[in-house]
């Protein structure tokens, strides 16, 4: 029997936004300390306006799966699956390329803090849905 339970839902979604937030923060860390480790010879990352408002809309959407979790609707319930899943997808594929280019830690710390519970979660969402 599976639970229909939508808190149970919102949490699992939850788990891989908070995954991504831990990512990218231990992300710009590993990127500090490579470029005081190399005396600031490393070129330094910078962000424009438009990369810096992308990057909090992306990171902001997180937060929209379990929500329409909560709301106990067919629609927002393909709704949380389609966006949940395009979430899970680009975060894992981004924090991938990103860790193949900055470190090997960063892909394990990808692939445990966001792709594993957003497999969760979709199969939790896609499990949802088939029993409604």
């Amino acid at each position: 029997m599976i639970d229909n339970n939508p808190i149970k839902l919102a949490v699992a979604w939850l788990v891989p936004a908070v995954g991504a937030a831990i990512f990218v923060t231990i992300q710009c860390f590993s990127f500090l300390n490579g470029y005081v480790s190399s005396g600031g010879t490393m070129e330094a990352m910078t962000f424009g306006p438009a990369a810096l408002w992308g990057v909090s809309i992306f990171y902001g959407a997180w937060v929209v799966p379990p929500l329409l979790a909560l709301a106990r609707t067919r629609a927002t319930d393909w709704a949380m699956l389609v966006l949940g899943g395009l979430l899970f997808t680009m975060s894992t594929l981004a924090g991938v390329s990103d860790g193949l280019r900055d470190g090997g830690h960063l892909v394990g710390l990808e692939l445990l803090a966001v792709t594993l519970p957003g497999m969760v979660a979709l199969v939790m969402s896609w499990r949802h849905i088939r029993s409604n």
